[in-house]
């Protein structure tokens, strides 16, 4: 048997993509749909809106105490799930290009599950940044212990990231061998 490298089967040459883009999008809109789902509908810790009227830039009060006020939030709340859901159908699609693409090459189940790791991670460290320091748009708890609560999700967002980093680097590609004589499917 032969091993056929990418040259010799025609139009793939040059080094092959990685799934490190797909699983780090996949890991971004789950990540982001465990934000939303755990955090503001089933413990209801906060939504998208719910320290506005103390946030760092003026964008109005809106209460998940009033009916108006868990209104907005609901609607935020839906937009977030809705670019998390488009995060995740993008890393679906990437993924199904880079496989199908790639024939011949399998990656080991840790590589995809280290850069869902580290997508998910990249998730809570920027939107951490971003919604609860920046903007302060909302924290992931309301009083007397935000802060550590906020700087907490940061340090799990970390932790995500570089566990996900290493577990990623633990898998290797597997190249396939294909007989010499036979056509590659197509």
């Amino acid at each position: 048997m032969m091993n056929r490298t990418r040259a010799e089967g025609g139009a793939r040459t040059g080094n092959p993509q990685g799934i490190a883009l797909p699983g780090i999008l996949l890991g971004i809109g789950l990540g982001g749909f465990a934000d939303g789902i755990l955090l503001h509908q089933i413990l209801q810790w906060h939504h998208m809106l719910t320290s506005a009227a103390t946030a760092n830039i003026n964008i109005g009060d809106y209460s998940p105490t009033t009916v108006h006020g868990l209104q907005v939030n609901t609607l935020w709340d839906g937009l977030f799930h809705l670019v998390t859901w488009l995060a995740v159908l993008a890393g679906l699609g990437i993924l199904y290009s880079r496989v199908t693409h790639s024939r011949g090459r399998v990656w080991a189940s840790r590589v995809l599950w280290g850069w869902i790791l580290a997508g998910w991670g990249l998730f809570n460290v920027v939107e951490g940044i971003i919604d609860h320091h920046i903007l302060g748009i909302h924290h992931v708890i309301s009083g007397p212990n935000q802060t550590l609560a906020d700087i907490s999700f940061l340090v799990f967002g970390a932790l995500l990231i570089l566990g996900g980093w290493a577990l990623q680097r633990s898998g290797r590609p597997v190249e396939t061998q294909i007989p010499s004589g036979s056509a590659e499917l197509r």
